[in-house]
């Protein structure tokens, strides 16, 4: 009987390795049986956002002032200014030249610091345009470069300059 038995066992085996693939995993292709017909579901991998790229700040270049507010500077007493590879800003504001550590910070900010400024006396009009000026500059959050232009934006105004030669 343990004969009948070893034979019959031994003519199993060798039936189910002689069996498709498919056949000895079940219908959906589980060796284990389990979840018969199911597929495990792909999900979709993670990709971060990519940040647009970060500007540069132009050190080095001399900014000559177009417009501050959407109102044109006239004249050849225009404002100017440079800031250098060392952080300091220095320029011309119309009447007086100052100077000022400002650095171009993260995300296109911009600190700017105490201005030094010469004391020559100009007429009242170009006295309050300079003043504006350089209370808008000194108070300077963000800065974008705008095609060829740079835009310099505060709480107190715009001020878009365009590159000196």
């Amino acid at each position: 009987m343990n004969r009948m038995l070893t034979t019959a066992l031994a003519c199993a085996v060798a039936a189910f390795a002689a069996a498709p693939a498919t056949a000895q995993m079940g219908m959906g292709g589980n060796s284990s049986g389990f979840g018969a017909g199911k597929q495990p579901e792909k999900k979709p991998q993670y990709v971060p956002g990519t940040k647009p790229q970060e500007k540069m700040f132009p050190l080095g270049s001399m900014w000559t002032a177009v417009s501050m507010n959407g109102k044109p500077f006239t004249g050849a007493d225009r404002p100017s200014f440079i800031i250098d590879t060392q952080y300091r800003a220095r320029g011309y504001g119309g009447c007086n030249t100052f100077t000022a550590t400002a650095f171009p910070l993260r995300e296109q900010h911009l600190a700017v610091g105490p201005l030094a400024l010469t004391k020559k006396t100009c007429d009242k009009g170009l006295a309050a345009s300079e003043q504006a000026f350089l209370i808008a500059l000194r108070t300077a959050g963000k800065w974008d470069l705008d095609g060829s232009q740079l835009v310099i934006r505060s709480p107190n105004g715009e001020l878009r300059f365009d590159r000196a030669l």
